[in-house]
């Protein structure tokens, strides 16, 4: 059957997040959805599919055009890249393939010599309006078109140009959820500020989010004391964390959108490490408000208190599964803190997972996979582990390069982010779950406690 020409056409209207609370508005809602793809691009079986990407072209020479093209292309070829879906064609080989002007002088033969798979080109215009960006998928070989799609925005707008044409390519066509519009939250130091109201000379930690590759790196609270364990709300509008502005820890909900904030445990002191439930409708934490450090759970707006442990040893990081069913945590009622499994309601046996000499901070994977994260100690500091919940093998991603600790997986499961000590003060590094492909994120300061947004 004879393949027919789509093109797949989406807007994106952009609203960038400001550098303060206050000044942030809501995200703009994403791009149309392609409705049909009519081909999907392939290799052979069990050979991974060759894509070439040349750069994008700019249809005038004027430096912004120019720059947006260029911007775009650079993010879109790191996006690809990290998800290793495609055996991307190295830039020095398209380097010797004519640069196309348009969409009307591609080269296909060129690009059939070099046994391409898919094609990726794209266009940027400037409009009234601002920018028109367009990309088509080829295949090279018979000429067709897999895919397209256009979207118009500001020239600010170049880099998440880039994220959403990945996102569209890896779900159309490889069926996957891409993570390049999703973001990161940890805990930094880096603005050297002193907690103020103290007689010790301590520094301040903030609430920083980024984009998932690390750019775009911005703060979100501005309390000046401690603000610590941010954790992702499953909509990605909100944050909740841990902070000492009231001297004794509290957990508050920073709705990052709205600039607006909520207090979950209504100044009940020593509350500690939040994590929301896969439905957003609930959030676990730890706290000693009753003596002994143990697990409770609130919903949302901090109503409806209930102690989900109860054991005179020290219970902290509450993970959930992804089924909102059960809730893993840390403990040391063994003797050493080793990471144990409860049902959600606090009925049934609890059931020790590790065996490790000290296993902490565990973080459940998203659905299929039945995973978790956490971070053992080896030696003097911490390596990331990940334990299958049914099978209880283990298998391990770091080996001694500095200490790390406080994993967290993307929300497709395909990578992790995780603080390390390796390059000196305290990072955030993001990795794959083979453990390979490791990439620093953070840089200034010391910075702690990733999360990961959906």
């Amino acid at each position: 059957m004879k393949t027919g020409l789509v093109l797949i056409t989406g807007l994106l209207a952009i609203a960038l997040l400001g550098a303060q609370q206050q000044e942030q508005q809501a995200p703009a809602p994403p791009p149309q959805q392609p409705s049909t793809i009519v081909t999907t691009i392939s290799s052979g079986p069990g050979t991974p599919t060759r894509l070439a990407m040349p750069a994008f072209m700019a249809l005038s020479n004027d430096a912004e055009t120019v720059a947006v093209a260029k911007t775009i292309s650079d993010v879109l070829w790191d996006d690809l890249l990290f998800e290793r879906e495609f055996d991307l064609i190295p830039r020095d080989i398209i380097a010797t393939v004519p640069a196309a002007h348009s969409f009307d002088d591609i080269p296909f033969d060129r690009w059939r010599e070099l046994n391409v798979d898919g094609l990726l080109v794209g266009t940027v215009r400037k409009t009234d309006k601002g920018m028109h960006i367009e990309m088509r998928l080829f295949n090279p070989r018979n000429r067709q078109q897999a895919m397209g799609t256009q979207y118009d925005g500001s020239a600010g707008s170049a880099r998440l140009f880039a994220h959403t044409i990945s996102d569209e390519v890896h779900d159309k066509q490889r069926g996957l959820k891409g993570v390049a519009r999703s973001r990161l939250t940890f805990d930094s130091n880096r603005d050297g500020d002193r907690v103020r109201g103290t007689v010790e000379n301590r520094n301040v930690k903030e609430i920083y989010i980024s984009d998932y590759d690390g750019e775009n790196q911005r703060r979100i609270t501005v309390s000046r004391s401690l603000n610590i364990s941010p954790r992702w709300s499953p909509d990605g509008r909100s944050i909740a964390y841990t902070s000492f502005e009231r001297i004794e820890p509290n957990i508050f909900i920073s709705n990052i959108f709205q600039g607006t904030r909520e207090d979950v445990t209504k100044g009940v002191k020593n509350n500690f490490l939040p994590a929301w439930s896969p439905d957003g409708s609930r959030i676990a934490f730890m706290s000693n408000r009753d003596g002994n450090p143990e697990i409770y759970v609130a919903n949302r707006d901090g109503s409806n208190v209930h102690r989900l442990t109860n054991n005179p040893a020290l219970e902290s990081s509450p993970t959930w599964s992804p089924s909102g069913t059960q809730i893993a945590f840390t403990s040391d009622r063994s003797g050493s803190v080793q990471i144990y499994v409860v049902a959600a309601d606090g009925l049934g046996a609890v059931q020790r997972l590790t065996t490790e000499s000290y296993a902490d901070k565990p973080t459940w994977s998203p659905a299929p996979l039945n995973e978790i994260a956490f971070a053992s100690r080896t030696g003097p500091g911490f390596d990331i582990k990940v334990i299958d919940v049914g099978t209880r093998q283990i298998r391990q991603l770091t080996f001694g390069e500095g200490s790390n600790e406080s994993p967290v997986f993307a929300p497709n499961g395909r990578h992790l982010a995780f603080m390390s000590t390796r390059a000196g003060k305290s990072q955030i590094f993001t990795m794959a779950r083979d453990g390979k492909n490791l990439k620093q994120i953070t840089k200034t300061g010391a910075n702690e406690m990733p999360d990961w947004s959906r």
